[in-house]
């Protein structure tokens, strides 16, 4: 569910960055113009690159941890994610309160993922 709820997150922002484009009438490769455009589609990219960071820790968190946690902790970080992407596209400030909140998420797993590691491997 989680991993599907992604891919809808990437092709939605995907989307608004083609809107952001037809509004402010840029073409493809340019990636500079109006602060709107350049604000949408940076927060387009910054998702896009967290992604294959994020799913990792979700996959070793699921299956080492708990999926349960690990899933709830998902759906949490894309709806900060979420909440980033709309803060970014209006100003540059608004990005930062649901940033750092998918950033402690992000670390949540990472801390999840490593003790299920350490407890598959390391107890009997």
């Amino acid at each position: 569910t989680v991993l599907f709820l992604c891919v809808l997150f990437l092709a939605y922002f995907a989307l608004q960055v083609i809107y952001a484009r037809r509004k402010h009438k840029i073409s493809p490769p340019e990636t500079r113009g109006h602060p709107e455009f350049e604000r949408i589609f940076r927060a387009q990219a910054n998702c896009s690159e967290y992604f294959p960071i994020f799913i990792s820790l979700l996959w070793v968190a699921g299956i080492f941890f708990h999926q349960g946690v690990a899933a709830v902790c998902g759906l949490l970080y894309l709806y900060t994610r979420f909440k980033y992407f709309q803060g970014y596209a209006v100003s540059a400030q608004g990005r930062l309160g649901p940033l750092y909140a998918s950033a402690r998420l992000l670390w949540l797993l990472l801390g999840l993922a490593v003790a299920g590691l350490l407890a598959h491997f390391l107890l009997p």
